[in-house]
């Protein structure tokens, strides 16, 4: 079998690339996700061959047997990243790094091949390259990078399947939320993940799980919803798919801890090396929802904030429960002054404004 490191990419033609004049209409005002850009990156997996016919190439529909393993036993995995246009008019991608490491990890997880980290970091760099005039420059702009993979092997049989197809594709984005504070729901009927799950994989499956939550949310006029642990139903860990973090009245920042029901979101982490680097006292505890609503009636809680690869750093204004009503947080109509400065600390350095003291930024061109 070929190591990562001879694997070449073949770039196949394109006889249909999107106008420059279509591609800036395109980019106007994108939905999340919903705008295509021009290529995508394949590479095949087979158990005896390992990975091997990576490929730049028109984007395109795939072709599928009915019986492929993805679409009966969900062997799937993906990972979300950006691209961001920088100062200087370059094209550099916030911590792919970490993403390829969550990514072997999701992939042991579900029973997958491990992709090589630097076989993953080359695939996201070559569709980059192929798309570069896609990575927008506005403020809140930029081209979302989505790496995934999944079992095509075509049988009827509950067992780790010995084909996959590993795909990256990417989308032009403007904002995931619009500005202001989000209103959460809590939901004290739907879990996330439970102990000895796949809480900490990346996996579509832990999405699908949280969509009935989330209709939930939207039903109660709540943008997002959270999630209480399985196990006790009393405390606070996840927000949809962003982590969530509490920020008191002392200048103390917390956030739950990974107990292994929770993403451990790239986000997540360099906003704790952030505050940290700002000399902010920062744990990682367990925090009950009686808790969040009882600092937040007294005030101890001063702003509460999610943050995820998609949304970045987005203020929390208000949390509705069942039994609790609504109670607002600091007033409810934006970023307090702590989130606010860990939000610019973050896209300052995605973007080259900050100085990138721990080589986070990964420059493609």
């Amino acid at each position: 079998m070929s190591s990562a490191e001879d694997i070449s990419f073949e770039t196949l033609p394109h006889s249909n690339l999107t106008s420059p004049e279509k591609r800036a209409e395109l980019m106007a005002n994108p939905a999340f996700g919903r705008i295509a850009t021009d290529h995508m990156v394949m590479i095949r997996y087979k158990d005896g061959e390992g990975w091997h016919d990576a490929k730049v190439m028109p984007r395109g529909p795939l072709t599928l047997d009915p019986s492929a393993a993805v679409l009966h036993y969900a062997q799937e995995i993906f990972e979300g990243m950006k691209a961001f246009r920088t100062e200087d008019n370059g094209i550099a991608i916030f911590r792919p790094d970490a993403n390829a490491r969550r990514f072997r990890s999701s992939a042991e997880r579900m029973a997958m091949p491990e992709l090589p980290e630097s076989l993953f970091i080359r695939a996201v760099d070559e569709l980059v390259k192929a798309d570069r005039d896609w990575v927008p420059s506005g403020e809140n702009a930029s081209l979302y990078i989505r790496p995934f993979m999944f079992a095509n092997d075509a049988f009827l049989g509950v067992k780790p399947a010995s084909e996959y197809l590993f795909l990256v594709i990417a989308a032009p984005v403007g904002a995931y939320f619009s500005s202001g504070a989000v209103t959460v729901w809590v939901s004290e009927t739907y879990t996330r993940a439970a102990p000895g799950g796949t809480g900490a994989a990346k996996c579509g499956g832990n999405y699908a799980a949280s969509l009935l939550a989330q209709a939930e949310a939207k039903a109660q006029g709540c943008d997002q919803v959270v999630f209480l642990d399985a196990v006790e139903h009393r405390y606070i860990e996840e927000m949809g798919g962003m982590n969530i973090f509490f920020v008191f009245d002392d200048g103390s920042i917390s956030t739950p801890g990974l107990t292994g029901t929770i993403l451990p979101g790239i986000t997540r982490d360099s906003i704790l090396t952030i505050a940290r680097e700002k000399g902010m006292t920062v744990r990682e505890e367990a925090y009950s929802i009686d808790q969040w609503l009882a600092d937040a009636k007294s005030g101890r809680l001063t702003e509460t904030f999610a943050c995820g690869t998609a949304a970045a750093v987005s203020p929390i204004g208000a949390v509705r429960t069942k039994s609790g009503g609504e109670v607002k947080i600091s007033g409810g109509t934006g970023p307090g002054p702590v989130t606010s400065a860990l939000r610019e600390s973050l896209i300052g350095t995605q973007r080259g404004r900050v100085a990138d003291t721990y080589n986070w930024v990964h420059r493609v061109c």
